[in-house]
């Protein structure tokens, strides 16, 4: 099985560059643009099941695409809610008393969904679903959060490694799913 993940392309303006949760908001008018792009660059793939996310973004981003296979629009892969910080930047976090400190005490000192909690969802949802699917090319298009999650538990890396990695709008990654229930990240 090979899997395709793709972060949903460029959001409106007012919401780049903050902690977007679980709100409901669609794409720029380059973020449709954008995927118009990765589906150029995915055309060889003749993918034969789809799971997305649930949210706006996401499911604008999977618009482009012109596929006729089943699809699935969860909440499973939606990112990380924020709570009360949802539609904030950093800069706008900090202005309200919680400093940044290290990785670990900013993502615990936010409001919204606890990270193990995260995790666990993103964990089962893939592991138990997604690659239990019977498929050979499965189209995945979620958030950067959920991906930097799923790279986390496949690289063996921590969460704060793979936060770290540059995961642009519209970006994908190619995994395999070896005969041997390995996963292996095939390009990035």
């Amino acid at each position: 099985m090979k899997i395709t993940l793709i972060r949903h392309a460029e959001v409106v303006e007012e919401y780049r560059g903050k902690y977007n949760g679980h709100i409901d908001i669609g794409l720029s008018q380059n973020g449709k643009l954008q995927a118009k792009e990765v589906v150029k660059k995915l055309q060889n793939r003749e993918f034969d099941r789809v799971y997305c996310s649930d949210l706006l973004r996401a499911k604008e981003t999977l618009l482009a695409f012109n596929l006729t296979c089943e699809r699935t629009f969860t909440p499973h892969l939606r990112e990380k809610s924020w709570g009360v910080h949802e539609g904030m930047s950093f800069e706008e976090i900090e202005a309200s008393g919680i400093k940044y400190r290290d990785f670990n005490q900013w993502i615990e000192a936010l409001d919204g969904e606890d990270i193990q909690t995260y995790i666990k969802r993103v964990k089962e949802y893939f592991f138990e679903t997604i690659l239990q699917e019977s498929a050979n090319q499965v189209l995945v298009i979620t958030h950067a959060g959920v991906i930097k999650t799923l790279l986390s538990l496949i690289k063996h890396i921590s969460l704060e490694e793979a936060f770290s990695i540059a995961l642009p709008y519209s970006s994908f990654i190619s995994l395999e799913l070896l005969d041997n229930r390995e996963l292996e990240i095939s390009s990035m």
